[in-house]
């Protein structure tokens, strides 16, 4: 038997894409900071650019852990 638990609530959907995109946000950040490290040539500024979704991942994930808290308060509230 499913729990309320199992159902997806108002925020998670935004959580689960922040987090895929702070991951790629990651090994983006790594694959960019790799040749600094090697001693080779330096990827274009387009490679540096990707690293930024880290940063914007983080604000999606906490933009959904916000909405979830909003959603809970407001049930509780009755």
């Amino acid at each position: 038997m499913g729990s309320a638990r199992d159902e997806a609530g108002p925020g998670d959907g935004l959580v689960l894409a922040g987090a895929i995109v702070f991951i790629l946000g990651a090994v983006a950040t790594l694959v960019t900071v790799t040749p600094l490290f090697l001693g080779s040539d330096p990827f274009p500024t387009i490679a540096y650019a990707v690293s930024m979704l880290m940063g914007v991942g983080f604000a999606v994930a906490g933009a959904g852990v916000l909405r979830s808290v909003a959603a809970q308060r407001s049930r509780d509230k009755g």
